[in-house]
């Protein structure tokens, strides 16, 4: 009995093995591919996920893909992409600039993208649920998937978007400022509603219940903030290391150590709180935002080997469950092509008018409008979420992974159509401050 035990061990963890060599090495090539034809790196790292997955390289190769994500359980898989998950968004935490929302140059027309930035596509959104068809929802949860899909409109990729406004050179731009500005309070704003939607459907509706765990979270982000922050930032100064280099510092092990387990240990009390683990690690990335020597070294020494190793398990667990062959049939399709036209033109639309609003000139406000499009990885960990807790079907899922596809490939050619175009006008003062590069 103990043989055969070692025997099916050994042959979960060649099979775990031969996955994640796939896995990386179809990023690496997916991701360089993508770069070749003038879009972001990790545009590429989602489409491998999808190819990899049961439309295509399952499709194509039945009996090989069998052979290689379905010998064994998809556990480890599923387990590894949740940790490096929870990894990820402790650093997205981490890459979270808040003293751009302080900035009081441009912030009305922050204000007012942002704002429309949510309110239009969480309508959009809403209303699209209403009527679908409940066949096609792939639930019975019909105030849950109206409030899911709604918020899945309304999010804003803000790492992608930064690694986009970076290859472009927005970031020190004040057209830039004012981007990631507006993403950051869209994706604050809808991490919220997203943990609210949670908490709301893990309670069953209860309002009693759903009212404590409200309670229960508002008490642990301020505990975070003000008690437990003071601490863990005085424990990170003390303990980060000189390094060759000018002004540089290292992770000590001892550091890198309590860090992570400071996450796991905010993962796990989210999830008793009854939203997912990985809102702890966000969390503890946003009490450690301000600690600019620390995000350095961790992304020097940590956050290659997540983005490396971690973020295409998580593309490709999101592949393997991305199944275009689902919408077998015309009224599927259009119900997808309607999904990702209301969500792609509806945010653009809202973002770009608000912009004109504000004082903007059309070619800025274009611009707003196809960053704050962008989608990418933040709009498939909300679906994962939404398909892990019966919110969405299976049908809605693969609309909502296509939709995140789509507005995130469009960014890079719409930026390269539109830059050329930003020679500031005398006759537009609001215009020339945006343009002006820092």
């Amino acid at each position: 009995m103990g043989t055969s035990s070692v025997h099916a061990t050994e042959a979960l963890l060649f099979f775990t093995l031969l996955q994640l060599a796939v896995i990386v090495l179809a990023a690496r090539l997916g991701g360089a591919l993508a770069q070749r034809v003038g879009q972001a790196a990790v545009v590429g790292e989602i489409l491998t996920g999808v190819v990899l997955g049961p439309s295509l390289f399952g499709a194509a190769f039945p009996q090989t893909f069998e052979w290689v994500f379905r010998s064994t359980p998809p556990e480890p898989l599923n387990i590894l992409s949740q940790v490096g998950l929870l990894l990820l968004m402790f650093q997205i935490g981490l890459e979270f600039d808040f003293s751009h929302l302080a900035e009081r140059v441009h912030r009305r027309i922050v204000w007012a993208v942002a704002v429309a930035g949510l309110a239009a596509p969480f309508a959009l959104g809403a209303l699209l649920a209403v009527v679908m068809p409940r066949e096609l929802a792939g639930t019975d949860n019909q105030l849950g998937f109206v409030l899911f899909v709604a918020t899945a409109f309304s999010i804003t990729a803000m790492p992608v978007l930064g690694r986009i406004m970076i290859e472009f050179k927005l970031t020190r731009s004040a057209l830039g400022v004012v981007a990631i500005s507006a993403a950051a309070i869209n994706d604050v704003a809808g991490w919220l509603m997203l943990a609210l939607v949670s908490a709301l459907s893990v309670s069953a509706f209860v309002p009693a219940a759903f009212a404590l765990r409200v309670v229960g979270l508002a008490a642990l982000g301020a505990f975070a903030w003000w008690a437990l922050r003071p601490l863990l930032v005085r424990f990170v100064r003390n303990h980060l290391q000189a390094a060759p280099g000018e002004d540089a510092v290292a992770l000590s092990a001892t550091l890198m150590g309590a860090v992570l387990a400071c996450v796991f240990v905010a993962g796990m009390a989210t999830y008793q709180l009854g939203v997912f683990a990985i809102f702890g690690g966000f969390l503890v990335g946003v009490l450690l935002h301000r600690e600019a020597a620390f995000v350095r070294a961790w992304n020097a020494r940590v956050g290659l080997f997540i983005n490396v190793f971690f973020l295409p398990v998580f593309f490709t667990y999101t592949g393997l469950r991305t199944d275009i062959g689902s919408l077998h049939d015309a009224p599927a399709w259009g119900w997808c092509a309607l999904l990702i036209a209301l969500a792609t033109v509806g945010k653009f639309v809202a973002c770009a008018l608000a912009a004109r609003l504000a004082g903007v000139d059309s070619v800025r406000a274009r611009i707003l409008g196809v960053l704050m499009n962008t989608r990418g990885l933040m709009e498939l960990i909300v679906i994962n979420i939404g398909l892990e807790m019966g919110m969405i079907g299976r049908q809605v899922f693969t609309m909502l992974v296509l939709m995140a596809l789509f507005s995130t490939v469009i960014t890079s050619p719409a930026l390269r159509r539109w830059l050329p175009r930003l020679e500031p006008r005398a006759h537009e003062p609001q215009a020339a401050a945006l343009g002006e590069r820092g």
